[in-house]
């Protein structure tokens, strides 16, 4: 069940929810005249959430090169990369 609190506990109770998100690893909600209004969450909670949209983004570009046969073998694009590698 999520957590949820009324949007002035933002300015009560701010310490409170802080220290649930980073010891819970979850969000708040925020609600404003008992409607879903924001989300509150840690920095480092937030980082993971973008890390992970990011990632599924470039397994998607993955998969429709690969479907497009636009791909070529690992060893070959790795060799690439390390002639790009001063040494």
């Amino acid at each position: 069940m999520p957590t949820t609190r009324p949007s002035s506990d933002l300015r009560n109770h701010y310490n409170e929810i802080s220290e649930f998100c980073h010891n819970f690893d979850e969000p708040v909600y925020i609600t404003k005249n008992d409607q879903g209004d924001l989300v509150v969450m840690s920095i480092e909670r937030y980082e993971k959430l973008v890390g992970k949209f990011e990632l599924y983004k470039l397994l998607d570009e993955g998969m429709k090169a690969l479907k497009k046969e636009k791909v070529r073998p690992f060893r070959e694009a790795l060799a690439d990369i390390q002639k790009g590698i001063p040494e």
